[in-house]
């Protein structure tokens, strides 16, 4: 009789347990298999020494899984105070500050703000102008009331006695990187603010379809409202106040920012006029003293193309957020509307849909714009379905132009309607005061005049935003007559930062968050620079630099989600993420007092601050995020086809496929595409002028034909930037990073890699799970004749052979071997897993490529019952099968479309090897019924148990009766288990032919899902064809002209499907057509009345019905279902069968009574 091991059957059954959609959680000592299904408990948090404080754990709180911790401090020794270092005097400092300062510097020092010929006037006391001015509710946490003592503390750091000149000191102070000799002891604390920021770019783990509907029903059940926001096309730009600083999306202190800083400028004098002066101050002096950070789309001519050249260079105020002294906290869209017209800063296009009717009409109006809508059909489609639409106070059409990259839909309360009508009230659209005045040389005219150097073209912009904008050049060109020109700290200081302790709740979130990434391997650079803002406080024991937080991946923001959905305390990571950071030292009798305090801090907030935070505006935290971006075919044509190259077009249009492009319009993009080929060939344009090119093209091709200027979307009025452009370093990628970081990626993922070198290796490895077939199909891989299709040698390492820790043996077979094919013949079924193989990949330059069985999966899992059924069936009969099965943790929590796109994001390619016939029968009762007595079995094991293995709990005898029923059912259902599987050879044959193409760059993306929307043309009635054939039936026996009619046009063959047509966008408009969208895919009765045919056309008269007790009604005059028409005829022609019955032209057969048929409603 065949063996096999207690626990191997479960180990595979438990597949099928339900588990929570949370990410998987390494732990070798569970059976791989088993915990495929079973949820498992959370392990507690490595407590972290906080002060000398040690750790006891408390009782695990229920529900969560998560543990509360008293901390009890420990009696520190004596610390060991660090040597001095030479004091710096304070009047040193100083001087230092005062050479920052333009406005001291008479040669440096920029003419006062004119318009025109007139100087400003006076600005006057700011602090005077603060009364009235406009803040909104104030969001006080517990870490913001308790910070203020701490913060004071820091201020009262004893400063070092004024010794010697100003100029040696602080060259004395410079000398070196910054941090290099700062020493960490137990007197070293902490204190990190964030500086700037924008939103948390989160990742949407849903399909599109799956957000669509979540929001529809969320908008139904009166949970939500769904806000819409137009999407400029530029860069992300920040601003915290002058002192606070201008940020980019990952630097600062350079062209982007200082580019920023103008343009921002110019918007207070367009705003303001004569008054823009002391406005800027006054706003300036706001953002400090309430530390708040703007962030802008940044939209200009001079920074490089995107979707389509500006008509004026502007900014549109996107976010506003409260920094505060704990978690920054964003304000709502009618704050934000609120704080810009009362300051009369740029606002986007916003809508607002509260209503099931109105959102559903939203999304079907995108998608019958998404492949040709420009900005003003778009917004004027919006306004029409929104419930409230609030224009933007920059007219996109007006300043941008009509190429329109996109709209960004998101959930938030369902009181933002209330809040908007109110702000909207209190808060009328503000006068432009300097329209018509002369507001000085503009962005393009300053950049024209200076286009020596980037250093010269900084300067000019600074200079011409004024002092009141701009008072010193501190972050972009450091103290230069002091000889401090260094930028960067000591690499050092980021280790210093995190062994340091933290002197508020701020701090240790900020330190949670680093180390997290940091332990995960996250692709992340945490890059330190001098913070020339606070020279005045330097010494040797109290250093001040800024952090910035450089996220290289998307996919980090996805996999960082998951690790907040295990650890709910976890702060948000957020974009462009910059840091204000102060390490300093005390004496022994204040780190005490400090640590008392610290300790104070968490206990005041533990618990409470983060329980507030799992819900937001009442929404449930995985709603509260709820996100969707929708970007038009018009502007995607110009940047990922034309700028990327359009070799994307020629590899059986995968592009277009992941974009869920229609059919027609691939065509039309491929004919497109083949026409530059002949006329440009392969020329590859520059990415920041490549629409000099390309927009001239575009116009003339667009006047080719209708079809071409509908593809096109909008061309012409080119504006020309060669000669203004902004100066930009080679090695600074658009959104303005300092240096590029000498630092690999996180995985070769499809973005970055389209091929696979052949100078470089291919890591072949397998996602599955013992009975996947893995070691078969090695085999028939290394005996395939040719290999994978290239000269590159075979290696196949097998896990069952190999003893130790495999992939470290497979790590150091790479590196003797880097241009090899690596065939890892052992389950990789966890993330622990996958990144050693990116890892590898890394080092041995090498792609890699999964290979997983092709199923259908569940909510919970990537592999179904049948399949589950099919690998224990496989174990069963092995025979001389070396090893046991792998034990490993497994993808809990994943399911099919999440495995899968998993998998992808991180290796750019996936194989699939058949598995199941796809007609197979189903699978039989006792073997669904064994395998949930056994998964259920093993849930009551490991509810008492843990992870002890089954055979060795309180359960073992009914597990081990459980073992001998299992099989005899799956050898009794032998001929079924063998029947319903895919034949060796083919699946064999099928998965070689993809590894070869992936060999060879040829890969095509795997459908992961159905895309069920986009480009819409019209509403109809579906209806059921089988049912209109039995009328035609039953018309034709009891009438003899129809009879006549029907006998020889053989409709019961020929009529594939029909329909009704209710509207189309092109007759009736867009918003008519996505009006039918909140009866999208619902039954409606249809009642035909009569037949009309003529020598060239025959449709059936309809009368339609209601649904949810309202009335459809179409907006065709005449109601029908089209059945035939001559050939030459066009099918629209159907409508002037009533006229042409009158007219004695055509045949009417009423059909008495009429014939109800039930159609479903459905978009076209």
């Amino acid at each position: 009789m065949l063996t096999i091991s207690r626990g191997r059957f479960l180990s595979l059954l438990a597949l099928n347990l339900p588990s929570p959609p949370k990410p998987f959680s390494p732990s070798p000592s569970l059976i791989l298999l088993l915990r495929r299904r079973l949820p498992l408990s959370p392990s507690p948090p490595v407590p972290r020494r906080f002060f000398g404080a040690s750790p006891t754990p408390s009782t695990p709180m229920a529900h969560r899984g998560k543990q509360t911790t008293q901390w009890k401090e420990k009696q520190r020794p004596a610390a060991v105070g660090s040597p001095p270092s030479s004091p710096v005097t304070a009047s040193a400092v100083a001087d230092g500050v005062g050479r920052l300062s333009i406005a001291d510097d008479p040669a440096a020092r920029s003419p006062p703000m004119q318009l025109g010929g007139a100087p400003l006037s006076n600005q006057g006391s700011v602090k005077s102008q603060q009364k009235g001015l406009w803040k909104p509710k104030s969001y006080v946490t517990a870490s913001s009331a308790v910070a203020a003592p701490v913060e004071s503390a820091i201020g009262s750091v004893p400063a070092e006695e004024e010794t010697g000149s100003s100029a040696n000191n602080l060259m004395k102070l410079f000398k070196g990187p910054i941090g290099a000799h700062f020493n960490v002891d137990n007197n070293t604390f902490s204190h990190a603010q964030i500086r700037a920021t924008f939103y948390p770019k989160f990742e949407n783990e849903k399909s599109d379809q799956e957000i669509r509907m979540r929001m529809i029903e969320m908008v139904s059940h009166g949970q939500a409202t769904v806000e819409v926001s137009l999407k400029h096309s530029g860069s992300l730009f920040m601003y915290a106040g002058h002192h606070g600083g201008a940020y980019a999306k990952n630097s600062f202190g350079n062209i982007y920012t200082a580019v920023g800083v103008f343009v921002l400028s110019r918007m207070f004098l367009e705003a303001w006029g004569t008054e823009a002066g002391k406005m800027q101050a006054q706003f300036n002096n706001f953002l400090e003293e309430n530390r708040i950070c703007i962030s802008m789309e940044l939209v200009t001519a001079v920074l490089g193309d995107h979707g389509q050249r500006p008509l004026d260079d502007y900014v549109v105020v996107t976010a506003v957020t409260d920094l505060g002294h704990g978690k920054p906290k964003f304000y709502s869209t009618p704050e934000l509307i609120a704080f810009c017209r009362k300051w009369r800063l740029p606002t986007n296009h916003v809508w607002l849909f509260s209503t099931r009717k109105s959102v559903t009409s939203f999304f079907a109006a995108f998608d019958a714009l998404c492949e040709e809508g420009t900005a003003t059909p778009v917004c004027k489609a919006l306004n029409e379905v929104a419930d409230i639409s609030v224009p933007g106070s920059k007219d996109h059409i007006k300043v941008q132009g009509e190429i329109l990259e996109g709209l960004v839909a998101r959930v938030v309360s369902c009181d933002s309607s209330k809040h908007m009508e109110k702000v909207l009230k209190d808060f009328p659209p503000p006068a432009l005061d300097g329209v018509g005045l002369d507001l000085g040389p503009t962005l393009r005219e300053v950049c024209a005049a200076n286009r020596s150097d980037e250093k010269q073209q900084v300067k000019a912009l600074l200079q011409n935003a004024g002092t009141s904008m701009c008072p010193d050049y501190a972050d972009w060109f450091g103290i230069e007559e002091s000889g401090v020109h260094s930028r960067q700290a000591d690499r050092s200081v980021l280790s210093k930062f995190l062994q340091a302790h933290p002197t508020d709740y701020a701090t240790t979130k900020l330190q949670e968050m680093i180390r997290l990434i940091r332990q995960r391997h996250f692709p992340a650079a945490f890059k330190c620079y001098y913070n020339f803002h606070k020279v005045n406080s330097l010494s040797s024991d109290n250093i001040h630099y800024k952090m910035v937080i450089h996220i290289h991946s998307d996919s980090v923001f996805r996999r960082y989600q998951q690790e907040m959905r295990r650890n709910q305390g976890l702060w948000p990571l957020y974009r462009g993420f910059f840091v204000d950071v102060n390490l300093f030292k005390v004496n022994k009798e204040r780190a005490t007092d400090f640590a008392k305090d610290s300790n104070s801090l968490l206990k005041n907030i533990n618990g409470n601050l983060e329980a507030s935070s799992l819900v937001t505006d009442g929404l449930a935290d995985e709603d509260a995020n709820l996100m969707i971006k929708l970007k038009f075919l018009t502007y995607k044509l110009r940047t990922f086809l034309i700028r990327n190259g359009l070799s994307i077009l020629f590899k059986d249009g995968p592009q277009m496929k992941i974009w869920g492009t229609s059919a027609g319009k691939q065509r039309e993009l491929s004919k497109m595409a083949v026409y530059i080929r002949r006329k440009y060939g392969n020329k590859q344009l520059s990415t920041s002028t490549y629409l000099s090119e390309a927009e001239p093209f575009l116009e003339q091709y667009a006047t080719r034909s209708p079809q071409n200027q509908v593809l096109v979307g909008a061309a012409g009025n080119l504006v020309r930037t060669e000669n203004l452009l902004a100066i930009i370093e080679a090695s600074r990628d658009e959104e303005g990073d300092i240096h590029h970081d000498v630092e690999a990626p996180s995985s070769p993922t499809h973005a970055a890699k389209d091929t696979v070198l052949k100078d470089e290796g291919l890591i072949v490895f397998f996602p599955g799970i013992p009975g996947c077939a893995k070691s078969a199909l090695c085999k028939e891989i290394l005996n395939a004749p040719g290999g994978l299709g290239d000269k590159r040698p075979v290696h196949s390492l097998m896990g069952d052979l190999i003893k130790g820790r495999y992939w470290q043996k497979v790590a150091d077979e790479r590196k003797k071997r880097p241009y090899t094919i690596t065939l890892a013949d052992k389950n990789a079924p966890n993330e622990e897993v996958w990144r050693q193989i990116e890892d590898m990949c890394r080092s041995t330059m090498a792609s890699a490529v999964p290979v997983i069985p092709e199923s259908e999966g569940t909510d919970s899992n990537p592999f179904s019952l049948d399949a589950l059924a099919v690998f224990i069936f496989r174990v069963l009969q092995r025979v001389n099968h070396p090893g046991n099965l792998d034990k490993a943790s497994p993808n809990a929590g994943y399911n099919r479309r999440e495995f899968e796109s998993e998998l992808y994001e991180r290796f750019g390619s996936l194989v699939k090897m058949p598995l199941l016939k796809p007609d197979r029968n189903p699978l039989p009762d006792p073997v669904k019924d064994i395998l949930n007595e056994g998964i259920n079995l093993y849930r009551l094991h490991t509810n008492r148990h843990g992870r002890m293995e089954p055979a060795k709990g309180s359960y073992a005898k009914e597990w081990a009766r459980w073992e001998k029923r299992l099989r005899e059912i799956l050898f009794g259902n032998a001929d079924h288990l063998n029947s319903i599987q895919v034949p060796f050879d083919l699946a064999v044959k099928q998965v070689l032919e993809q590894l070869k193409d992936v060999a060879k760059g040829g890969y095509k993306t795997p459908d992961t899902e159905k895309r069920k929307f986009g480009n819409i043309v019209f509403a109809a009635v579906t209806l059921p064809v089988g049912e209109i054939k039995n009328l035609l039936d039953k018309l034709a026996n009891e009438d003899p002209k129809a009879k006549s009619f029907l006998e020889d046009k053989n409709l019961v063959n020929n009529l594939m499907k029909a329909h009704i047509t209710l509207a189309h966008k092109r007759s009736h408009g867009v918003t008519t057509v996505a009006s039918y969208g909140v009866f999208l895919n619902q039954n409606l009765p249809v009642d035909f009345t009569a037949l009309l045919f003529s020598d060239k056309l025959a449709a059936l008269e309809a009368q339609l019905g209601s649904i949810n007790g309202e009335k459809i009604n179409s907006k065709n005059e005449w109601p029908h279902a089209t059945l035939w028409t001559a050939p030459g005829t066009a099918p629209k022609e159907a409508n002037t069968l009533p006229q042409l019955v009158s007219e004695g032209k055509a045949t009417r057969i009423d059909i008495v009574p009429p014939v109800t048929v039930s159609g479903v409603l459905d978009f076209y």
